[in-house]
Formats: C-alpha cells, structure tokens, sequence
C-alpha cells in the first residue's frame, strides 16, 4: 500500500515538514544532519551541519556556526546555498534552494544562544578560527575546556563568535522512491508555484 504522500502534493508538503520539525528535536533522525552547499565563484564549500530550527509558517529552517568559519565568508559574498537531507528508511530526498542571512550578535543569536547548553558551548570557545593549520592534532582548545572544567559564565566569552544562519527556503525538491515507482516534486516558495518531475 502506498502511503498518503504518493500522489499528493499536499500530503508531501505535510510530510517534508513534518520530518524536518522532528529533525530539530529527534537526535536520531537523519534529516537532523543535512549536507549544507554554498559556493562564490570557483570556492564551492560542502559540510554537514545541524538544523536547529524549522518554521514552517516562515518557510525558514536555521543552523549554528562560528563567526569565523570559512563558510560564513562564502555567505556574505554569495547569500544562495542548498541544503540536502536524505533519509534511507523513509527512501525520502529533499534538495532545498535557500538564500541564507547571517546573524551574530542580535536578537536572533541571543535567543539561541540562551538555549545552548554548556557542553556545546565551549566549540565557540577557540582561541583560533575553525580551519586553522596546525602543528599537531588539535581540537583548538585548551586542556582545561576539553575537560569541560570551566562555568557557565565563563562560557559567555564564546558568545562573539556564535553565529546563527537562517535559511530562507526559495524551493525545495522531493524525491521519493519506490518499488512501484519513483515520485518526484517541486515546491517553489518564491511563487507559489508546486509541480509533478519526472524522477
């Protein structure tokens, strides 16, 4: 039996959303890791990150970075960048076109920031950039924060470096595949405009 979404692009849009909604607080889900792609002429850049965040009523999905990342270069030069999430038991693919706005130290970094915990903060704690050459192997910090022994005041001074990078979704691309047949859809959010692909 085919399930509710086959033929219908309703249904797909009510599912895409609701996967990527569980992504933000479901650890085991892999829509949780997309690969996120931006590029400025020939620099094209590739990673995995992690979705904090998906509004649905905004067509806005959000991640955190370092100010200091690569990335975040690339992104003031070129705000359009892709997102790509692949489950493997759900066979579902999204390819989503967003244009992407950088956020540090404002309201929107600020309300994340409250609802980082202490644990994760301290990866905004490096005395040098991510992407630094290095001598020896390193995770950029020194023994004492690797050791988590530092308070969560002391972790404000991270803080500078936090970023948030808000993602607004142009179109998104699904792709369903199935053992009767494969379905593929195209949503675009910038007209309104949802359409039937040839797989």
């Amino acid at each position: 039996m085919q399930p509710a979404y086959y033929e219908n692009l309703e249904e797909i849009q009510n599912k895409f959303w609701s996967m990527l909604d569980d992504a933000v607080t479901n650890r085991s889900s892999p829509f949780r890791i997309p690969v996120f792609i931006c590029a400025h002429q020939n620099e094209v850049d590739g990673r995995i990150v992690v979705l904090r965040k998906s509004d649905r009523s905004s067509n806005l999905l959000q991640f955190h970075t370092d100010l200091r990342s690569p990335k975040v270069d690339i992104l003031k030069k070129n705000k359009n960048a892709s997102l790509v999430f692949y489950d493997k038991e759900e066979k579902i693919q999204l390819r989503v076109k967003v244009g992407c706005e950088v956020n540090n130290q404002n309201s929107t970094t600020d309300e994340s920031w409250k609802k980082t915990q202490h644990i994760s903060r301290r990866c905004y704690l490096t005395d040098s950039p991510p992407g630094t050459k290095s001598e020896n192997p390193t995770s950029g910090m020194i023994s004492k924060l690797e050791d988590f022994d530092y308070t969560m005041k002391q972790s404000e001074e991270g803080y500078k470096n936090f970023t948030v990078i808000k993602c607004k979704i142009k179109s998104i691309e699904w792709l369903y595949l199935a053992a009767k047949g494969h379905r593929r859809a195209k949503f675009n959010f910038e007209t309104n405009e949802n359409s039937w692909l040839v797989p």
